[in-house]
């Protein structure tokens, strides 16, 4: 189909500046990470392979060991981390933070800490999980991998329902104007969901790994559209379909659809989602205290046995 004699015209999305610069400050931030992550496995990796008594013997010994130069600095950093973890939820409660910034952004930066944190101290402690700081760290992976559902749980709930409604309203009108893209491709490939009566019956669990899966297929779903409305020629450029292609009005299509897939599923989910979103903070709360705990208790012992 000749996507030049259409009268479809793309919308152009302008994000805000400081949505900009926040995108570019978590990307960053995670860059970095990645990079002295990796940085410290190359070099390390002679010795996180050695049994705990040969290791005494690494001439990296005095380096990584937990309360060596290197290691008890991760620590610090770890603690440090932990400081910034609960910074997130302080802020609800404290009237001075909770007018600093934006609460998705504070939201991503907890989540970051969140990640990072696990990390960093299992490079603190050597990769040797033993006694209270082990039973520390384990506890810290949960919470870790409880903020990352929990943060994908956030990101489902629309702030306005309205608004979420009026928006989905528009997308729908505008995608039914276009003739870049079939109809029935786009309700086949991208648009297909369950109804909400279906959906009611659904346990909370089954719901979750439903959107979930939804948003794995996505990328290939997108592929898949790509080379049947475009060709397999056109899409060569763009990795065979898995990047945008140069058709600006067939990209913005795309865009439209998966706007328009997304909130639909948002809202037909909605309340199974703030069904597991109520679960998840009984969960997450308890665990994070507990590491907490564990965690000032593991400092506390490192300072009187004189490791710090």
């Amino acid at each position: 189909m000749n996507a030049h004699a259409t009268t479809f015209v793309p919308t152009v999305p302008v994000a805000s500046t400081a949505g900009k610069k926040h995108q570019r400050l978590v990307m960053l931030l995670s860059v970095i990470a990645i990079a002295a992550m990796i940085a410290l496995m190359l070099y390390g990796s002679d010795y996180y392979r050695l049994s705990w008594a040969d290791r005494a013997f690494s001439p990296k010994h005095h380096l990584l060991r937990p309360s060596g130069i290197l290691g008890i600095n991760l620590g610090l950093a770890g603690v440090l981390m932990l400081c910034g973890i609960f910074l997130y939820p302080l802020r609800k409660r404290w009237g001075w933070l909770l007018k600093q910034g934006n609460s998705r952004h504070w939201l991503d930066h907890h989540v970051v800490l969140g990640v990072a944190a696990p990390v960093c101290i299992a490079f603190h402690a050597s990769f040797k999980f033993r006694g209270l700081a082990g039973m520390a760290f384990w506890v810290m992976v949960t919470v870790s991998l409880s903020g990352l559902i929990g943060r994908y749980l956030y990101a489902q709930i629309p702030r306005h329902v309205a608004s979420a409604e009026s928006s989905l309203l528009e997308f729908q009108g505008m995608l039914e104007r276009q003739t870049i893209v079939p109809q029935s491709d786009l309700r086949r490939v991208l648009l297909r969901l369950p109804s909400p009566s279906k959906v009611s019956h659904w346990s909370a669990f089954t719901a979750l790994i439903y959107m979930m899966a939804c948003d794995l297929a996505r990328p290939f779903r997108v592929v898949r559209l790509r080379v049947k409305v475009l060709g397999i020629k056109s899409t060569i450029c763009s990795l065979g379909g898995f990047t945008s292609s140069k058709n600006v009005r067939f990209e913005e299509v795309i865009r439209l659809a998966c706007k328009e897939a997304t909130i639909s599923r948002r809202i037909i989910f909605l309340s199974h989602v703030q069904c597991v979103f109520k679960l998840w903070h009984v969960v997450h709360r308890p665990f994070s205290y507990a590491f907490a705990v564990l965690a000032l208790v593991h400092i506390g012992v490192a300072m009187l046995l004189g490791f710090i």
